[in-house]
């Protein structure tokens, strides 16, 4: 499956901050959907070796494999052009990556930290963002992290992801981000927690952008507020997300769609990375369906895309629909409320539709025996009841 290039040219349009807006910029922004590996790393790479100022890239896992060394290469000969290059890597993402990988670009005055080192101490606290920024003028976002299970187009090789290369004055805010996360990589411990609490937790506003950034802490992430707020008038909905348990209020409110006449589409992880998240989706499934929900499985491949459109209005970056993206991981989205890139999104979506079966109400009551239902609610207890407490207990003896 090839999916289009898009390029899309976003008209400015009002719209309220929560925290931050960009003034005085003037460039229109403009974005290039990228939806198979066999896209993305070419152009990550390609803007890589373009750069001339400075290269910052921060992914959940970074696998020392061929494709991590075309990275590491590129990075290198960035760094010997004279450009600034500062490379982060989740440290429980990346656990299999030695420190010892990077010596070269280190040698050559580059920088690398891997994101709260002391797993035993900060088990919970996870950086589960993907972006590649280069020259403060180019920026990748997405689901795409670097690894070989990655390259492929979605069908026949490699899962099922999406990406999004942008440019735009939303760009250096992406940077600036990077730089206040790879600041607090190797803090202490108390004040990496209490600081997070209060400066990750915001909302950039452009035109019709908005960059949603959320982490662990108090009080309703940015993506969930954005998302209730969207949901409470939407008339058509399309997800694409690779693991799948929002909070109650998110189910209420999409299933409200459908009462209020409006239509919702879900496409779900057929095969997964993750045994036990799909699972505990799964044990949603009978109330989605019998609200008048669609549901659709991603056959061909491990489905790891994030994809939200709600009418003319697109949510794409890192997070998932699941109670540790929405509450606990450190994660990327950007909002774009335009109708031209709306239309882009759909086609994104309908062509991971011909690649994905239909759950019906009656065909899934045939399949749950007693054992799948049994593994289906022990899994969502897991993930849903003790997860998120387990997270908030190590934050709160973090921080006492």
């Amino acid at each position: 499956m090839r999916f289009p290039r898009f390029r899309a040219r976003i008209a400015n349009s009002a719209l309220v901050p929560i925290l931050l807006t960009v003034d005085g910029c003037e460039t229109l922004p403009h974005c290039d959907w990228l939806c198979t590996g066999q896209d993305v790393f070419p152009a990550m790479l390609e803007a890589i070796d373009r750069a001339q100022k400075s290269v910052f890239l921060e992914v959940y896992i970074f696998s020392a494999s061929p494709l991590g060394e075309q990275f590491r290469g590129a990075l290198i000969r960035a760094r010997r052009r004279g450009a600034k290059v500062r490379v982060m890597v989740d440290a429980l993402g990346s656990m299999g990556l030695s420190g010892t990988f990077w010596n070269p670009l280190i040698e050559l005055g580059g920088e690398f930290r891997f994101f709260n080192p002391r797993i035993l101490n900060r088990f919970g606290v996870r950086d589960h963002r993907k972006l590649l920024v280069c020259d403060e003028r180019i920026a990748f976002i997405g689901g795409f992290n670097i690894a070989p299970e990655y390259d492929g187009d979605g069908v026949t090789c490699g899962w099922c992801d999406i990406g999004l290369k942008l440019e735009g004055p939303l760009v250096p805010q992406l940077a600036a981000s990077f730089q206040e996360m790879f600041d607090r990589a190797e803090s202490r411990q108390q004040t990496f927690l209490r600081f997070s609490r209060f400066r990750m937790r915001k909302t950039v506003s452009s035109g019709s952008e908005e960059l949603l950034l959320s982490g662990p802490g108090r009080g309703a992430s940015p993506v969930k507020q954005a998302l209730r707020r969207d949901l409470d008038r939407a008339r058509m909905v399309q997800v694409i997300v690779a693991y799948f348990l929002p909070t109650w209020r998110l189910r209420r409110a999409l299933t409200r769609v459908v009462h209020l006449g409006g239509k919702v589409e879900m496409i779900l992880a057929g095969k997964s990375d993750v045994t036990l998240s799909r699972l505990a989706g799964q044990s949603l499934y009978r109330r989605f369906l019998k609200a008048g929900v669609d549901i659709y499985e991603y056959q061909p491949q491990i489905l790891h895309a994030k994809l939200i459109i709600i009418d003319d209005i697109v949510y794409v970056g890192s997070a998932n629909l699941d109670q540790r993206s929405l509450n606990i991981n450190y994660e990327l989205m950007i909002r774009f409320d335009n109708k031209e890139v709306a239309d882009q999104a759909r086609e994104v979506f309908q062509n991971t539709m011909r690649h994905s079966q239909q759950i019906t109400r009656e065909s899934w009551q045939r399949s749950r025996t007693i054992w799948r239902r049994l593994k289906q609610h022990w899994a969502y207890f897991l993930l849903v009841r003790m997860d998120p407490i387990i997270a908030k207990w190590r934050l709160k003896v973090a921080t006492d």
